[in-house]
């Protein structure tokens, strides 16, 4: 059994649940309490309603709280000091990019397509693009180009309130990264992300963040769409306001 483990835990699954009776909540718990133990698994719990009384059923769902997005709480709180961070020889308009997953950075071929695409974006609009350890290794075992007519700049990682800074600015921000997918959201600022699937869909729903995968012709559309006000309309998910670690602590101190 514990030689099928690494294998097992290689793989990206999507489990659906469907649960219907009350016997069966039983059932299917320590199934997803083991399943949880393995990051690639995806599940989401579907309830039939079969039991649909307060005691057989929703009696359940009550340990379950909706409190917002904590790492709103943190971007509310030092947004404010992002004003100190000198801006004097940032462009007006530019695009942001973070690269670091695996299938972007990793893949020779991706990777070329990828900065061959942000230079023709290049063409039209300003890049800053602090790079990842990883991705900047990637750039130069596979002498990959960079454009040196100073509008195209490979920066050094930053630190989180002049990531910040540079987020809140941007023209749009293109990224693999899920936790950028939901500041830009809270910013307002658009956002393409460079990846097949992502688990903040409410960024999707609600605010300006566009799954592009690994089409890059669909990036230089957006790019276009976004250069020509063409930006749908989006709004601050519920909660998103800052409070939740309040609504946690205020809700755990119930029960002290």
């Amino acid at each position: 059994m514990n030689s099928l483990r690494p294998k097992f835990a290689r793989c990206d699954l999507n489990i659906l649940h469907v649960v219907e009776a009350r016997p069966n909540f039983m059932k299917v718990a320590p199934v997803m309490t083991a399943l949880s133990n393995y990051p690639a698994i995806k599940q989401v719990l579907v309830h039939t309603g079969q039991h649909y009384d307060v005691n057989m059923s929703e009696i359940f769902f009550r340990k379950i709280c909706f409190v917002g997005n904590v790492i709103i709480d943190t971007l509310v709180r030092l947004l404010p000091r992002t004003e100190a961070v000198a801006q004097t020889d940032m462009p007006d308009r530019y695009a942001l990019v973070t690269l670091h997953r695996p299938s972007n950075v990793d893949e020779p071929d991706m990777l070329r397509e990828i900065i061959d695409t942000l230079k023709r974006v290049n063409e039209h609009l300003p890049i800053l693009f602090p790079v990842h350890p990883r991705t900047r290794k990637r750039i130069k075992d596979n002498d990959i180009t960079i454009p040196t007519n100073g509008t195209f700049k490979l920066l050094d990682p930053v630190g989180y309130i002049e990531f910040l800074a540079l987020q809140r600015n941007a023209t749009v921000v293109i990224t693999d990264s899920g936790g950028i997918q939901e500041e830009t959201t809270c910013l307002g600022v658009p956002c393409l992300t460079v990846r097949e699937n992502t688990e903040r869909p409410i960024t999707i729903s609600m605010g300006i963040n566009i799954l592009v995968g690994q089409n890059m012709q669909l990036l230089e559309s957006e790019i276009h769409n976004i250069l020509n006000g063409r930006i749908n309309s989006q709004q601050i998910p519920p909660l998103w306001d800052g409070k939740a670690g309040e609504r946690i602590a205020d809700i755990l101190t119930r029960y002290a």
